[in-house]
């Protein structure tokens, strides 16, 4: 996928721009994060699962050699083969050269996030051969030629609508008058249109939610079956993952699956969860001829051993990005390549390059709301003050804004002087604020007040409220 991180500010602005964007958005708030708090709530053990699954990932990236090498004894065990790509352009490459030997012509696809990270989709119909998205919302996102907005929800940018008028121009063999007012109606439609395509493709492509080094496998988490299909139907199967998605047994992972769907949409366990084990055996009544992993580094092994090497604890789940009020102001597009939220602020300049994607780790309030609902706890807000940090030192920051943070740091460095200057400030304000208790325009706070009020200060500052007696 083409970054256009770098146009993060005008991507913004684009997205806050768009009303049907931010209704789409404002959604999000009353669905998945109340579903995560209720399901957590649910499970009395959810805080020492989300240690154990911490650790388990932890411990995965001290000794990732050991068990990604014990994960590809096993897969050869089990007749499958493994592929290590460096780059994107080495996955590419080997996946078509697969689907090439195979003679493929269509490939159904189960939903990726590194399969939008490599591209795939785009090479491989510069190849001649069809890509064709099983998951409801990459199916969606695909008739549009659209990115995901989101790691789990990939079309939540959308309105039933929009997807309905999107239904009605990729489908004309269908009766225009048909109904599509309902979402069971689009799901019924995109089943119909999706089931021949499932019989007919000659290689399935699917990521994997984990690989199992004790046994080779990989599992496979959907609410669909799509993914199932598009492993078990065509004659070749081929998976692909970064290399940190690894665990060392299947009780680890069962582990991460107890935390993966309660994190991710508030379920207690996702429909689906399938671990594949190598390639069709004598006797099997169904399952790929041919099974292959391509592992995929592209920037991660760089990160191990650093202070964004808990990172790649990440499965995957999309707390961060419910809960986060940046996300949920401008969604996924913005951030201007495959991932977003608070992950992908840490993630894509790790991949791409602070050069690239510098204004990523500035695009967050710092609330830590995504570190308190990580699923494997990572210090989110830790490695964006760390990337912060690495700007300001590389001096990548704006003018502008290395002089207010330089000023800052004189005035935090001397309290006597901080309270002295705030002190009046805060009065004015108060003062100018009384009557209507926010400010609609604010000299110097323009980028606030241009879409939503400033409130005015009450009481004082903090340090004369306590001096006081005053306390929470």
């Amino acid at each position: 996928m083409e970054s256009t991180a770098g146009n993060f500010k005008e991507n913004a602005g684009g997205a806050l721009a768009d009303e049907k964007l931010r209704a789409a958005l404002a959604r999000l708030s009353e669905g998945f994060p109340v579903k995560r708090r209720e399901a957590a709530d649910r499970l009395p053990e959810f805080e020492n699962l989300r240690d154990q699954a911490r650790d388990i990932k932890q411990h995965v990236l001290a000794n990732l050699d050991f068990y990604l090498e014990q994960f590809e004894a096993r897969v050869v065990e089990s007749g499958g083969t493994v592929h290590w790509c460096r780059t994107a352009a080495e996955a590419r490459t080997t996946i078509l050269r697969i689907c090439r030997d195979a003679g493929a012509k269509t490939v159904t696809k189960g939903k990726s996030m590194i399969g939008e990270e490599i591209a795939i989709n785009e090479h491989l119909e510069r190849h001649g051969i069809q890509p064709v998205e099983t998951d409801l919302g990459e199916y969606i996102i695909q008739l549009r030629h659209e990115a995901p907005s989101h790691i789990i929800a990939p079309a939540i940018h959308l309105s039933k609508e929009q997807v309905a008028d999107t239904f009605r121009k990729s489908h004309p063999h269908l009766a225009p008058e048909r109904s599509l007012g309902e979402p069971r109606a689009l799901l019924e439609e995109a089943r119909d249109e999706l089931r021949q395509k499932f019989i007919a493709a000659d290689v399935g492509l699917t990521g994997a939610n984990m690989l199992i080094a004790e046994t080779g496998s990989i599992a496979l988490v959907t609410n669909e079956g799509n993914a199932d299909l598009t492993y078990a139907l065509p004659k070749i199967h081929i998976a692909i993952a970064s290399l940190e998605k690894i665990v060392p047994t299947l009780e680890d992972a069962t582990t991460i699956l107890r935390v993966l769907a309660r994190s991710a949409t508030g379920q207690d366990m996702s429909v689906y969860n399938t671990f594949c084990t190598g390639a069709k055996r004598p006797g099997d009544l169904d399952g790929p001829e041919e099974f292959h992993v391509v592992l995929l580094d592209n920037g991660r092994s760089k990160m191990l051993g650093g202070e964004f090497q808990e990172m790649l604890r990440c499965i995957r789940c999309g707390a961060c990005l419910n809960h986060c009020p940046i996300y949920k102001s401008i969604g996924g597009h913005a951030y201007g390549w495959v991932y977003s939220g608070p992950m992908g602020a840490v993630l894509i300049p790790n991949l791409i390059g602070m050069d690239e994607a510098g204004d990523l780790p500035n695009a967050s309030t710092l609330c830590g709301k995504c570190e308190d609902v990580c699923p494997v706890r990572i210090p989110l807000p830790r490695m964006l003050r760390a990337l912060r940090k690495q700007q300001f030192d590389e001096e990548k920051t704006p003018r502008p804004a290395r002089w207010a943070l330089k000023s800052w740091a004189f005035l935090a460095a001397r309290p006597w002087l901080y309270r002295l200057g705030v002190a009046p400030v805060v009065s004015v304000l108060a003062a100018l604020g009384r009557r209507r208790g926010r400010f609609r325009r604010l000299l110097l706070a323009g980028g606030w007040t241009k879409y939503r009020d400033l409130p005015a200060p009450q009481g004082g500052t903090f340090v004369a409220r306590w001096n006081r007696g005053e306390r929470p």
